[in-house]
């Protein structure tokens, strides 16, 4: 028969300082990584926001052509107008009309939820949207 030191094969697999390195490796990209996905997820939901926002300020203006008025909340709402499901998410809306002679208005998304921290948005009668920084990224 042979030497029994022969018969003993050799044993495959990872050893636990092997397996230890990679769970380190997957949990330094996981920590570098989720903070970027979270803020790519923020500023999505910020950019379909700020479309619909336009939308409505398009929709205030052929009202307005027509009514010689803006639109209040109300009357948006009573138009069937509502907002997009994955903006309704994160945003609500409302708007406030000026008192003035000439007509204006100011649209506010009020953020929530997983957007509370990116803040409220606004945009006027004139385009002008508030925070700047929001609208210029």
């Amino acid at each position: 028969m042979g030497d029994p030191l022969q018969l003993k094969s050799k044993q495959t697999g990872f050893t636990l300082i092997e397996l230890m390195v990679v769970v380190i490796i997957v949990a330094v990209l996981t920590a570098i990584a989720l903070p970027a996905y979270n803020n790519q997820i923020v500023r999505s939901s910020r950019a379909a926001a700020q479309a619909e926002m336009l939308n409505v300020a398009n929709l205030q203006q052929q009202y307005l052509l027509s009514n010689r008025a803006y639109m209040s909340t109300a009357i948006l709402a009573a138009t069937g107008f509502v907002l997009d499901p994955d903006v309704a998410k994160n945003y609500t809306y409302s708007i406030v009309l000026g008192t003035g002679t000439v007509p204006s208005y100011t649209l506010t998304f009020t953020a929530g939820g997983r957007q509370a921290s990116d803040g409220n948005m606004t945009i006027n009668d004139q385009g002008v949207g508030t925070p700047a920084d929001s609208w210029d990224r």
